[in-house]
């Protein structure tokens, strides 16, 4: 088992999925009165498929487009996204 990927892909989906929409969401339900078990089993079930279909689709882009440019590619979408959420907050708009 390459270990050095394990924790490097852990702890980028870690971070970025502290504090998101998906774990308040999951924070509510389990606020609700609900079984606490059955919203951790039901919300680790969502990510767990949810990383899967990334990993399929990962997998069949990597077949089409060397990993190099995914990367790049995925880069590139970050710094625009990032840039996009600063010009938003700077003009007034609001951020979701």
């Amino acid at each position: 088992m390459d270990w050095k990927l394990f924790a490097s892909t852990f702890a980028a989906i870690f971070l970025a999925e502290m504090g998101d929409k998906t774990q308040l969401a999951t924070l509510s339900a389990a606020s609700g009165g609900a079984s606490r078990w059955v919203v951790f089993a039901a919300s680790a079930l969502a990510l767990v498929t949810t990383s899967a279909i990334a990993v399929a689709a990962g997998e069949g882009v990597s077949r089409l487009i060397p990993p190099v440019w995914t990367k790049r590619a995925a880069g590139a979408l970050f710094l625009v996204l990032g840039l996009l959420l600063l010009w938003g907050t700077r003009s007034g708009a609001p951020v979701d």
